[in-house]
């Protein structure tokens, strides 16, 4: 078990050290100390990332030293994470998930088939969030591609170098001569 330590730590070890017992972790932030594994909080499921790890590394039947190979991170440090002395990074996970060649979400999801999302908001496409792409500015781009059209080659040239000295004015550089 980790053990995370907090500013009331040395006070509360003070204590199991005269008791002559020591505690396997503190959680100062709910000012408790646990004994064991801990236990869910109301509604929630029980999830260790070590335990599921070991588990999937032993169903695949690769041994730590495969994990090592795969990963590039040392033996012990594997042995350290399966064993919860260690919480990994994202990144390390991922690396763990590649070698043992399953989806990251496995490392956190009991079941065999994706998990289903919920009724997230959709998201916007790059076409519907570009700029003319509806609305009144698309009707703007279309009226202005349609005016264009019909401008002679020699005003459209002029409106052309007009738009870069307003842009070189705005971004604070040198306009571009034509």
């Amino acid at each position: 078990m980790r053990q995370i330590f907090g500013k009331n730590s040395q006070r509360i070890f003070k204590k199991f050290r005269r008791a002559g017992t020591k505690p396997k972790a503190f959680i100062p932030q709910r000012g408790m100390v646990e004994w064991g594994p801990r236990k869910p909080f109301h509604g929630e499921k029980p999830m260790v990332i070590c335990d599921r790890l070991r588990a999937l590394r032993e169903e695949k039947k690769l041994s730590q030293g495969d994990i090592e190979k795969r990963t590039g991170l040392l033996r012990c440090y594997i042995s350290r994470v399966e064993n919860g002395h260690t919480v990994p990074t994202v990144e390390t996970l991922e690396k763990m998930a590649r070698a043992l060649e399953v989806p990251l979400y496995r490392l956190f999801y009991d079941g065999e088939a994706p998990p289903k999302l919920e009724n997230l908001p959709k998201r916007k496409t790059a076409d519907e969030i570009a700029w003319g792409s509806s609305g009144k500015d698309a009707r703007y781009v279309s009226n202005l591609r349609r005016l264009l059209g019909r401008a002679q080659e020699r005003d459209r040239k002029l409106l052309m170098s007009f738009a870069q000295k307003l842009a070189s004015k705005r971004n604070g550089r040198k306009s571009i001569a034509p």
